[in-house]
C-alpha cells in the first residue's frame, strides 16, 4: 500500500468527525433560538393586574421650598459693649417683655448719676436767679417811687434838678438789673432743660444696655456669649414667632394660574417622607426668578412634626383640582407608545393595547376621561424590563 493512500484513509474519520460536530452546534443553535423565540414571543409574561374601578382624584401642583417663620427677629444691641448677661439659649421659648441679654452697664450707671447732680445744680442756680430776679423787681419798685416823689417835688420847685437826675439813674439801674436777671433766669431754665435732656438720654442709652424680646417667639440660635463684645446691628440672638410658620416653596411659573390663596395643601418633609403634613397657601409672589422661571408661593403650616427646624426642606403639593366617582389609574402603569398615552388590556390571557385619553394627574394617579372602563383588567410587567406587546401572552402574579 502506498503512502498517499493510507493518507486517505486516515483523512476518512476526520472529516466525518468534524461534520458531525458542525451538525451538533447547528442543532444547539437552533434549540437555543427556538427557547428564545419561545421566550420572547409564545411564553406567556408574568404580569400583576389592576382592575379598573372608580374613586376620587385630586390634581397637585409640587414645589420644593424650606420652613420659615413669619415674623423673625434678630436681637442687636443699639450701643456698644460688652455682653454681661446672656439669659436664654436656643430652644427656648419666650415671652414679649422678657429680658433676654444684659451689657455691662457700670460706666452709663455713673453718667446718669452725674447727669441727675447736673440737673440739681442746674434747679439751684434757677432757684437763685429767681431770688434775684424778685430783688431786682422791688429795687425797681422802690427807685420808681423814689423817681416819681422827686418828680413831683421838682413840679413844685421843692427839688432840684439834680435830686430828678440821680432819681431817673436809679430807676434806669433797676429796669435795667430786672432785665438781666429776667435773662439770667432765661439762661437758667434753658441750661435746666439741657441737663434734664442729658439725664434723659444717659438713662435711654443704660436702659438699651437691657435688651427684652419684641414679641412671644422661640429663640432658634444663640450667637454670642457673655464676655463678648458687641457692636450696633451685630445677631446676639434670632428670634421667631411660632404663631405662623410656612413653606416658602418655588413652583414654575406655568402653574400660577391655577393657584390662589386659600388653597389646601400637603406638606412633607424629607426628614419624616411617610407623613404628611396639612397646610394652607397664604400667599403668592409676585416676582419670578429670571434664570430659574420659578415663583414663591408661602404655603402655612396647620400642623408640625415633633422635631423641625428653620431652613429644614420640604416638598409642598397644591391641591389645584378635585374630582369624585371617575376611573382612576395608577400613574405609573401609563405608557406611551407613538406619542400617545395607554395601558395594556387582558383580553382573552392576551395583552391588548388601549389608547387612553388623561384628564387629572397628580404624582399617584391619573383620571381616564375614555378608553377604559370600569371592571376591565389592566396589566404590567412585573420586570419593569420586560418588553410587553400587543397580543401577548400573559400569566397573572398571585
Amino acid at each position: 500500500m502506498t503512502n498517499s493512500t493510507k493518507s486517505k484513509q486516515n483523512d476518512g474519520p476526520t472529516v466525518d468527525t468534524r461534520r458531525m460536530a458542525r451538525g451538533l452546534t447547528y442543532i444547539v443553535l437552533a434549540a437555543v433560538a427556538a427557547y428564545l423565540l419561545y421566550i420572547l414571543i409564545a411564553a406567556p409574561i408574568r404580569v400583576s393586574v389592576y382592575d379598573v374601578r372608580l374613586g376620587p382624584i385630586v390634581s397637585e401642583t409640587m414645589g420644593t421650598g424650606t420652613l420659615e417663620a413669619r415674623v423673625k427677629a434678630t436681637i442687636s444691641p443699639k450701643i456698644s459693649g460688652r455682653l454681661a448677661q446672656v439669659f436664654v439659649d436656643q430652644g427656648d421659648r419666650v415671652k414679649t417683655g422678657q429680658v433676654l441679654v444684659n451689657l455691662d452697664n457700670d460706666e452709663l450707671h455713673q453718667q446718669v448719676e452725674i447727669a441727675t447732680s447736673s440737673i440739681a445744680v442746674a434747679k439751684a442756680a434757677l432757684d437763685r436767679l429767681s431770688a434775684d430776679k424778685h430783688r431786682a423787681i422791688a429795687v425797681l419798685a422802690q427807685a420808681n417811687f423814689e423817681f416819681n416823689r422827686t418828680d413831683k417835688l421838682y413840679e413844685k420847685d421843692t427839688a432840684a434838678s439834680v435830686e430828678l437826675a440821680r432819681a431817673n439813674e436809679a430807676l434806669s439801674i433797676a429796669q435795667a438789673e430786672l432785665a438781666r436777671a429776667e435773662a439770667a433766669i432765661v439762661e437758667g431754665q434753658n441750661e435746666l432743660i439741657t441737663q434734664q435732656k442729658t439725664h434723659a438720654y444717659h438713662q435711654a442709652r443704660l436702659a438699651e444696655t437691657q435688651i427684652v424680646a419684641p414679641f412671644d417667639g422661640l429663640i432658634v440660635r444663640r450667637h454670642r456669649d457673655p464676655g463678648d463684645v458687641v457692636v450696633p446691628g451685630s445677631p446676639i440672638i434670632s428670634l421667631i414667632s411660632t404663631e405662623e410658620l410656612w413653606i416658602t416653596a418655588w413652583v414654575d411659573e406655568t402653574e400660577m394660574m391655577s393657584l390662589r390663596p386659600s388653597q389646601v395643601a400637603r406638606v412633607i418633609f424629607r426628614s419624616h417622607p411617610e407623613h404628611d403634613y396639612p397646610g394652607i397657601v397664604s400667599r403668592l409672589g409676585r416676582e419670578a426668578d429670571r434664570q430659574t422661571r420659578e415663583f414663591v408661593v408661602d404655603v402655612r403650616l396647620l400642623e408640625l412634626p415633633q422635631n423641625w427646624a428653620v431652613g429644614q426642606r420640604a416638598e409642598v403639593f397644591i391641591e389645584t383640582a378635585r374630582k369624585d366617582d371617575v376611573l382612576v389609574l395608577p400613574a405609573s402603569w401609563l405608557k406611551q407608545h407613538d406619542g400617545n398615552f395607554g395601558v395594556y388590556v387582558e383580553k382573552q390571557g392576551r395583552a391588548v393595547w388601549r389608547p387612553l385619553t388623561i384628564g387629572l394627574r397628580n404624582r399617584d394617579s391619573v383620571e381616564v376621561l375614555s378608553g377604559l372602563k370600569p371592571g376591565e383588567t389592566v396589566v404590567f410587567p412585573v420586570n419593569p424590563k420586560t418588553q410587553i406587546r400587543d397580543g401577548r401572552k400573559v400569566e397573572h402574579v398571585q
